[in-house]
């Protein structure tokens, strides 16, 4: 088993994430590990193809200004100390890969619902992140809640 020293935990902010923190505390509780935490928005012009007639810079900013808030809250819920919140802009595989390497990660633990047929075909967050990155991944097979 490896001895994990920095581990990433890709978060969505939902009541989903909740299930890959915790696996991920457990995880660095174990190993001693420093836990980093990061959340990705994509840029919302490119979201609606980038024609939108308008200036989305205070919308964006909005996203920005809540995604810190929610990563916050969430972090400091936690039972184990958070050595870094990050709220990354951009392409959310790519995001993950490239804070992953910055930060030194040997484990990025994502969520994954465990999707089948076409939409496995086409590929997930956690599938994307999978190919390319220089770690170890933990892909925690989200549960749903009754």
């Amino acid at each position: 088993m490896a001895n994990y020293k920095r581990v990433l935990v890709a978060v969505d902010l939902t009541s989903d994430s909740d299930q890959v923190l915790q696996r991920a505390v457990d995880i660095a509780e174990r190993n001693g590990a420093a836990l980093h935490l990061i959340h990705v928005i994509e840029i919302v012009s490119f979201a609606y193809g980038g024609d939108v007639p308008m200036d989305l810079t205070s919308l964006q900013e909005q996203i920005d200004k809540h995604a810190n808030e929610r990563i916050t809250s969430k972090a400091s819920a936690l039972s184990y100390p958070v050595a870094e919140t990050v709220v990354a802009t951009g392409n959310t595989e790519e995001e993950i890969r490239e804070h992953a390497a910055k930060v030194g990660a040997d484990l990025i633990v994502i969520g994954s619902h465990g999707r089948h047929g076409l939409a496995l075909l086409l590929g997930s967050t956690s599938n994307g992140v999978l190919h390319g990155a220089k770690c170890d991944i933990l892909a925690v097979h989200l549960q749903e809640e009754d």
